[in-house]
């Protein structure tokens, strides 16, 4: 499976912080956003990812992220000119998709859990089709919302419904098939202009594919949209660090527990940012001072 980051988008709920940067490099707490979606990809075992942003802010992506050959992984870059949806990610990226199953996560969400055992779990659900995830909130009406059956089979998805018909939102986050190409570019604009991710996953619902996987008790996700919640999302992110002694999107750590890197090659990454808080906590992680 292959695994697609969308970084784009004005960020205008944030101006004017995000005036003149995206979004997704803006800390949450210690390190830039984007780390937190990347830590799901490689938490799933993906190693092959598509960052996708507009020209300017790619660059500074580039310069970030680099190759991705230190944390044992491999970056691909990609031009998304103007917002034009979330489903345009897969037209964008249908040479990076080729014959492969492909996760989509976006750059903006922070998810919190056993992200490994989810996407397992999720990956067991597809069955060559697609598989969203279902979170409950206070304010379903500000998301898309999927109404299910007793057995957990789903019977609709809006987006942003003005009477919803569950407390269940669909989080930034989804996994499809290779046919998710051809889906989105058969669906047409909406009312606003852009290709719909709930299309793509109404179509796949429309052909008997698409399964959903609740995350319950003991799973976060935290929407970084305003400056208020990319506030909590910080303080979010510093009470678990500062409790537990554990870093949250450490993607050094994340790619040496997966056996992506070796010991050596974390020490000298640690080595790097030895002057932060940061490094020496990689650096307690050999020294078998934190597990």
């Amino acid at each position: 499976m292959k695994g697609i980051v969308l970084a784009g988008g004005k960020g205008s709920r944030l101006y004017p912080a995000t005036k003149v940067i995206s979004k997704q490099l803006l800390p949450v707490y210690d390190k830039p956003l984007i780390y937190y979606p990347l830590s799901v990809l490689l938490l799933a075992g993906i190693r092959d990812i598509l960052i996708i942003s507009d020209p300017i802010s790619l660059a500074q992506y580039k310069m970030l992220l680099g190759s991705g050959e230190k944390w044992g992984i491999r970056f691909t870059y990609a031009i998304q000119e103007y917002p034009r949806g979330l489903a345009e990610a897969f037209i964008i990226g249908e040479e990076f998709i080729g014959q492969s199953d492909v996760c989509l996560v976006l750059g903006d969400n922070v998810f919190y859990g056993n992200i490994t055992d989810l996407m397992r779990k999720a990956l067991s659900l597809k069955n060559s089709g697609a598989v969203v995830f279902g979170y409950p909130v206070q304010n379903p009406s500000d998301f898309g919302v999927i109404e299910l059956d007793r057995s957990g089979n789903i019977l609709s998805i809006e987006e942003k419904p003005e009477n919803p018909k569950s407390k269940f939102a669909v989080p930034g986050l989804y996994l499809y098939n290779h046919d998710v190409v051809e889906i989105a570019k058969g669906i047409q604009p909406s009312a606003r202009g852009e290709l719909e991710i709930t299309a793509v996953n109404d179509e796949y619902l429309k052909q008997g594919r698409l399964s959903c996987q609740l995350l319950g008790r003991g799973f976060a996700w935290l929407d970084t949209g305003t400056p208020k919640g990319l506030l909590r999302a910080s303080q979010f992110v510093e009470t678990v660090q500062e409790r537990q002694g554990m870093y949250i999107a450490a993607l050094e750590e994340i790619a040496w527990r997966q056996g992506f890197i070796k010991t050596e090659e974390l020490i000298e990454l640690g080595e790097q940012l030895r002057m932060t808080d940061y490094g020496k906590y990689l650096m307690s992680l050999v020294e078998g001072k934190s597990d």
